[in-house]
This record gives structure tokens, C-alpha cells and sequence, in this order.
């Protein structure tokens, strides 16, 4: 009977994931239909090998069986605690359940653009698109009547206003300011965050200031300090550095406080990967580095430990909450920060992970609805209090239709 339930299941979930008819959905249609014809188990297992020529062992017998019967004359593995009772039907199991995934966690990432008056598909991010700034009034609209509050815009920003120096990190009629202003005068209550690095604004491509092939920390940061602050004067709630120079934080911290924003919050990117799942993310935005790569300020993929140092100067310095950045590769490294800093802790499912679920469903191989929620979930599982996810508005969506939010 187990075996049968699985082989049902399995091939039910084949026919949910893949819509039409194939041979998938065929196979679970006669399954079903022979598990319903089926007769009654006989639970006491004595005539199941009725008829059989050759000789059986019998798991009842001997001196020490190893399933036993109970007073019913029913087979028996006397085991008192047995974990599938929390699972044994839908009710049971969301009693029990101790991870929720609930559009308050998420912050939904928008990419911006004002190179035409256009939304830009992304090739390598299918469903994603650069917005104009009309559209992402309306996807800001859209999203928060599906319970999602927190957004966080990232610019393409033209080549002609990109410099070294990343001047215009800081424009108060910047791209960013702009947007921010129109956001908070039309939804005064949304939450919004702002990227704090230079790679949209650099020549170079790179997440800071470039002298012969290095990148200059404190040079770097003291750009930072007026791109965040630019931020706040234009409405930004949070502040989020994904540069990954040392000290940034403090500096953003004081110079926030200095200028009165002592309530504009700092999600810092702690532990950022010099991962290769970033490469749609620089389709979005244009923003490859112009040279080498990014090994010598974000962290190395081999290094978990290094992320607890990361941690511990993050908070010292002001962080309100920490960040790791991509995640499903790294759900070791969230478990490590939840279980050592009393912050909250986000966790970045970056374009690479986004794509390569987007690529797997439209090939039929994964259902898509299933996998994202499994992933958001997982996130939740690790340790994440905060999830920014390109899925933010569809996976909201889907836990609306299925009445879980």
C-alpha cells in the first residue's frame, strides 16, 4: 500500500506539472484508476504470497521477528513514536508546520531604466523587465495588493553618466532619487530600499573607485556616504551596501545619523559571494566588470567561517540587519548568521538561481509553482527572516490562490 500511495503521488504531481497530455499524465490516470479497483489490504498478511512456488522468508516468524502482530492479528512493527502521525493529512501537517513563508518576508527587486519609454524584456531573467518609471508605479501597486511591502530598485544607468568616481551614485535627480520620490508621493507607507554601490555608476564595472587595477577602499566608501545619503534625503527607508569595503557600514552609519536620518535603516550585504550566479543581474544592468573580477572584496564561495567576521564588524559597526548573497547555495552560511547575531537575516535568491528555475520550467522539467514555494521555504528553513526574490509578486500570488496568506 505505501508503494502505491508513492507511485500515485509521484505521478500526479508528473501530470500537475506538465499540463498537457503526455505520457506522464496518462500513466497517473491509470494508476489512479487501478488503485481505485484495487481490493482491501489484508492486514494480517497471511494470504499475500498465496500460490507463490518458490521459498519466502516471513518477517513474523522465528525467534526474532522483525514484524510482529498486534491483537487484531495484524501486522505489527511495535514502534510507539512514529513521525508520520504529524503528517497524515493536510490539516496535521500545517498544525505542525514550523517554517511560513508570508509576503512580508520578501522584498521585491526592481530593475529601472529610462533609455526609452519601454519596458526591456531580460533576456536572461524571462518574466523580468526594466521598467519605466510609470511601470513600476503600477507593478508597486499590483504587488502591495497582494500583500507584498518592500521593494528595492536597482537603475540601468546610461553609459554616458558613468564615470570612475560614480559621480552619479549621488544626483539627487538621479534616476534613483527620482523614482524614490515618485514611489513615496504616490504610496507614502510602502517601504523602500536602495542599492548602495557604484557598479551601476562605473565606468569600470566595478563596485568602487579603480586606480591601476585596485579598488580603493576608503576612497570607495566615501562615495558611498553621499550616495546614501542622497537616498534618504529622497525617501529611502533602508540602505542596503552591496560594495563589500571594509568599514562601509560605520561610515554609512554616521554619515546617515549626521545628517538626521537616524531611522533610516542599514541592511548590509555581509556576506556577498564572488559568486557566477550574478551574470543576469549584469545583463539587467549593464554592468559587467570592464576588467578581472570582483575576488578581491567579495567573498570567496570556500570560506564559511570568514562570513561570522563579516558579521560580527557588520553589527558592531550598525548593521540592522544582515544579508547573504546568493542563497540557495549558501544556506549553510544563513544558518551560521542566524545562529550567531540576533539580527534578522536576509537571504538574496539571485538572478543565476532565478534563471536556471525559469529555464527548467519552460522545458517541462520542474513545476514551477511547487519548486519556488519548496525554495522560499527553504530559505525561511535556514534561517531567513527576509527573502528578496525576483518571484516576490507571483509566489504571492500562489499563496494567495491557495489561501495561505
Amino acid at each position: 500500500m505505501k508503494f502505491s500511495a508513492f507511485l500515485i503521488a509521484t505521478l500526479a504531481g508528473a501530470s500537475y506539472a506538465f499540463a498537457p497530455l503526455t505520457p506522464s499524465s496518462f500513466r497517473a490516470n491509470s494508476a489512479i484508476r487501478a488503485a481505485e479497483e484495487e481490493p482491501p489490504v489484508d492486514k494480517t498478511m497471511r494470504s499475500v504470497d498465496d500460490g507463490t512456488i518458490h521459498k519466502l522468508f516471513d518477517p513474523t516468524s522465528g525467534d526474532h521477528p522483525s514484524v510482529i502482530r498486534n491483537n487484531n492479528d495484524g501486522v505489527w512493527v511495535s514502534q510507539r513514536s512514529r513521525p508520520r502521525r504529524n503528517r497524515k493529512n493536510a490539516a496535521m501537517r500545517g498544525m505542525v508546520r514550523e517554517c511560513i513563508v508570508t509576503p512580508n518576508n520578501f522584498i521585491y527587486p526592481l530593475f529601472i531604466h529610462e533609455d526609452s519609454n519601454e519596458n526591456v524584456p531580460i533576456e536572461s531573467m524571462p518574466g523580468c523587465q526594466r521598467h519605466t518609471l510609470d511601470s513600476m508605479l503600477k507593478e508597486i501597486g499590483e504587488s502591495l495588493e497582494l500583500g507584498v511591502n518592500t521593494f528595492v530598485l536597482f537603475p540601468k544607468v546610461p553609459d554616458h553618466l558613468k564615470t570612475n568616481m560614480g559621480v552619479e551614485a549621488y544626483n539627487p535627480e538621479g534616476i534613483v532619487p527620482r523614482a524614490l520620490r515618485m514611489i513615496k508621493e504616490k504610496y507614502p507607507d510602502v517601504i523602500m530600499c536602495t542599492d548602495v554601490a557604484l557598479d551601476p555608476y562605473s565606468n569600470q564595472g566595478h563596485d568602487g573607485v579603480v586606480e591601476d587595477g585596485k579598488i580603493l577602499n576608503d576612497i570607495t566608501i566615501t562615495q558611498l556616504c553621499k550616495q546614501a545619503v542622497c537616498q534618504a534625503h529622497a525617501g529611502s527607508d533602508i540602505v542596503a551596501p552591496s560594495d563589500m569595503m571594509d568599514g562601509r557600514v560605520k561610515a554609512i552609519r554616521d554619515a546617515l545619523d549626521s545628517e538626521g536620518f537616524t531611522d533610516v535603516s542599514i541592511l548590509s550585504y555581509t556576506a556577498k559571494y564572488a559568486s557566477a550566479y550574478y551574470g543576469p543581474f549584469r545583463d539587467a544592468l549593464d554592468s559587467h566588470p570592464g576588467f578581472g573580477d570582483k575576488k578581491t572584496y567579495q567573498q570567496d564561495p570556500a570560506n564559511g567561517r570568514e562570513a561570522l567576521i563579516e558579521a560580527a564588524l557588520d553589527a558592531a559597526e550598525g548593521a540592522d540587519m544582515l544579508m547573504v548573497k546568493p542563497g540557495m547555495p549558501y544556506l549553510d552560511v544563513i544558518r551560521r548568521l542566524k545562529d550567531n547575531s540576533n539580527l534578522p537575516i536576509a537571504a538574496y535568491h539571485v538572478s543565476g538561481e532565478y534563471a536556471m528555475i525559469k529555464a527548467a520550467c519552460e522545458r517541462g522539467w520542474l513545476n514551477e509553482k511547487d519548486v519556488v514555494l519548496e525554495t522560499l521555504t527553504c530559505f525561511k528553513r535556514a534561517g531567513a527572516d527576509i527573502i528578496l526574490t525576483y518571484y516576490a509578486k507571483q509566489a504571492a500570488q500562489w499563496l494567495k490562490d491557495d489561501g495561505l496568506y
